[in-house]
């Protein structure tokens, strides 16, 4: 015969997570290692945005950063701060395109951030220090 166990009428279940401040909404971030997070489109979009501009700037469409900021109707400012996320090692843009974006917000990615890619993936927590 088998032993009967008793059934608890309450389980506590205790999952580790953090709210954070993302583009001004408050998102659930889980520990390093559970890739449960839905993927950040502002950010996705903002990336592909940047490197759209690069390229227009690059092959001459554009002559100078406030011809291309007045053609889309945005300020010279935004846009020079957005072509920064072009600056990322690759490996950190095929995470935010994969749905793993850096544990920092959109505000911070658009700030000057150091052009060493090993610094990046510290300071954007893709590796340990």
């Amino acid at each position: 015969m088998s032993k009967n166990r008793a059934i608890p009428d309450t389980v506590t279940i205790t999952i580790p997570f953090r709210v954070v401040k993302r583009g001004g909404r408050k998102e659930v971030q889980l520990p390093p290692g559970a890739n449960n997070r839905s993927p950040d489109y502002t950010l996705i979009k903002a990336v592909a945005r940047a490197f759209r501009w690069r390229q227009i700037i690059e092959n001459g469409d554009m002559g100078t950063i406030a011809e291309l900021a007045e053609h889309e109707k945005i300020s010279p400012s935004y846009l020079t701060r957005v072509m920064r996320l072009t600056l990322l090692a690759p490996d950190i843009i095929e995470a935010i395109l994969d749905g793993n974006p850096p544990s920092v917000g959109m505000t911070e990615l658009l700030d000057p951030m150091t052009p060493v890619w090993a610094e990046q993936r510290v300071e954007l927590g893709y590796e340990s220090g």
